[in-house]
């Protein structure tokens, strides 16, 4: 956005931590994602949280893989999780992992078992949620709580030498059971859990808690602002807890609400459903929040990047019009996509008076919003060209602007032509238009003296090339499918995807995907990924106009 804007408030307290000298006035941000799955639209307004406060105060930001869960992680999320990064415009100052810290974070989770901080509980999880009381009850301590300290120490060594099975024994911090805040309630530290870690391999049979590895990978990294969303606020004194006991770099946690946005869903969990269930092709299916989906449906770096700065950060969980994302990028792609002519249900024009067998060609401008129009391209202009059965009427009626019997039009960049006959087939459907053109009517050096209200597009027959179109819709018809009866599931928009088949400009066998058109009067477009130049497909990326405000 152009304008000036106010700071948000989590850029307040890095101004008054520069300000006051704190961390040397360094600012150290990271963004840390767990790799089970692909990032979407709210993890985009988060890196672009993180890494823009680094931009703006000279500071850096690390890319931190949360992977402290060999069970549903994978080094194909690690490659998504980069790519996406990288293709919203941002570069890390370090790539980590938590897992390069597991000899550490050993490491002090034996100092608090030594300290007495810590001790190796023997109890089923319902035993544990049992003990730990209620918000309004305290805990009640078990016999393991109790253990000596050497005890403890052999038994977590004991763990970590995989002599016991998957959930036999956790490791858990001995912190206040009477604590109002249920998350210092002794909170387990470590679980057992021999799986095999995409990184680590088979080295490591018990594996962090989030709560744990989180704040101490702050600390060892020297992150002087750890952002989180607002479901964090209750896990903050946990997190400084851990760090003070330990003696650690003193990272600070500051929450922010996460991105809530209508007519989609958020969690990975969901998502992941929707992939495995077959609701949507997969993770980048163009329907899908994710930010592959959003790329692969024609979404710019600079259309989300202006959605997260509108959105701003704020204190308080709302729901976002996904209105305002796909504003956005039409605002974008209004400025940077070349127009082209693209019939999506077409109808054969004839013009009776024009030479057989001729062809010429016309200019068109790529993009006529930018001084000089971008360059510009040929179109072959023919005898016979493909318009839309919607801009014909055989009878119309009064502001009609469109063609029909006796009706003229403007061709875009061509001649004005002035419809004739129609030829039918047997059910009475109009096959064929027959129309006559005035010669003297050319786009660019018209002395016809001939006025007309409407232009219409078009694509010449012989030239045409044939692709697939894919008009992509909301994914959900309801506006928060989370929050209805039933399964989520039950509430997908049945029209979320129509594939039909259009003729479009030859220019267009050369698009590149990632690369935006207008397909004049029809939306915007972009050559899919998967495309091969036997067979195009295009996807449209939003509607010229939203034509959800009356629904």
């Amino acid at each position: 956005m152009s304008e000036e804007r106010s700071l948000n408030f989590i850029e307040e307290i890095v101004e008054d931590d520069i300000s006051a000298g704190k961390n040397g006035g360094r600012v150290h941000t990271r963004f840390p994602p767990e790799p089970n799955g692909y990032l979407h639209i709210g993890h985009a307004k988060s890196i672009c949280l993180n890494f823009g406060l680094a931009q703006k105060y000279g500071g850096k930001t690390n890319l931190r893989f949360d992977d402290t869960n060999p069970v549903t992680e994978d080094t194909e999320y690690v490659e998504s999780i980069k790519e996406d990064v990288r293709w919203l415009g941002f570069e890390w100052a370090n790539e980590l992992y938590a897992s390069d810290y597991f000899d550490l974070l050993y490491a002090f989770a034996l100092n608090l078992v030594r300290q007495g901080l810590a001790y190796v509980d023997d109890s089923t999880p319902e035993e544990i949620a049992a003990q730990k009381g209620t918000p309004t009850e305290p805990g009640t301590p078990n016999q393991y709580r109790s253990r000596r300290i050497e005890e403890n120490v052999q038994l977590f060594e004991d763990m970590k030498a995989g002599k016991y099975p998957d959930g036999a024994k956790v490791l858990r911090a001995k912190v206040d059971l009477a604590s109002p805040n249920m998350h210092l309630r002794d909170p387990i530290m470590y679980r057992i859990k021999h799986a095999k870690h995409h990184r680590t391999g088979d080295k490591w049979c018990i594996y962090p808690m989030y709560d744990f590895a989180h704040g101490q990978s702050d600390a060892i990294e020297e992150i002087t602002h750890s952002i989180c969303t607002l479901e964090f606020i209750p896990h903050r004194p946990l997190y400084e807890w851990f760090i003070e006991q330990l003696e650690l770099f003193p990272s600070r946690q500051y929450e922010f609400a996460r991105l809530n946005l209508n007519y989609t869903v958020m969690s990975k969990r969901k998502l992941l459903q929707l992939v495995n269930e077959g609701y949507v092709e997969d993770w980048n299916d163009p329907r899908m929040p994710t930010i592959s989906g959003l790329r692969r449906r024609g979404y710019t770096p600079a259309s989300i990047r202006e959605f997260c700065e509108r959105i701003g950060v704020a204190k308080r969980e709302n729901m976002i019009d996904v209105a305002l994302l796909e504003f956005c990028i039409r605002e974008d792609l209004n400025k940077t996509a070349w127009r082209r002519m693209a019939v999506l249900d077409p109808v054969k024009l004839v013009i009776t008076n024009y030479p057989e067998g001729q062809t010429e060609t016309l200019h068109g401008e790529n993009n006529p919003e930018v001084e000089g129009g971008e360059g510009g391209r040929d179109i072959p202009f023919s005898r016979e060209i493909w318009i839309e059965r919607e801009d014909f009427m055989e009878v119309p009626p009064k502001k009609f602007f469109r063609l029909g019997v006796g009706l003229s039009v403007r061709l875009k960049n061509a001649y004005i032509v002035t419809g004739q006959s129609v030829v039918k087939d047997a059910e009475g459907n109009i096959t064929e238009i027959h129309c006559t053109y005035i010669p003297e009517s050319k786009s660019g050096s018209d002395t016809s003296g001939v006025n007309v209200k409407g232009t219409i597009h078009w694509v010449s027959i012989p030239h045409a090339k044939t692709a697939e179109i894919r008009l992509y819709d909301r994914l959900f018809r309801v506006e928060d499918p989370s929050n209805e009866d039933g399964d989520f599931k039950e509430y997908i928009n049945p029209d979320s995807l129509k594939v039909i088949t259009g003729f479009i400009e030859e220019d267009l066998a050369t698009a590149v995907p990632g690369k935006g058109y207008q397909f004049i009067r029809k939306g915007y477009f972009t050559l899919d990924q998967y495309s091969t130049p036997d067979k195009l497909v295009f996807n449209r990326t939003v509607t010229l106009k939203d034509g959800w405000v009356k629904k």
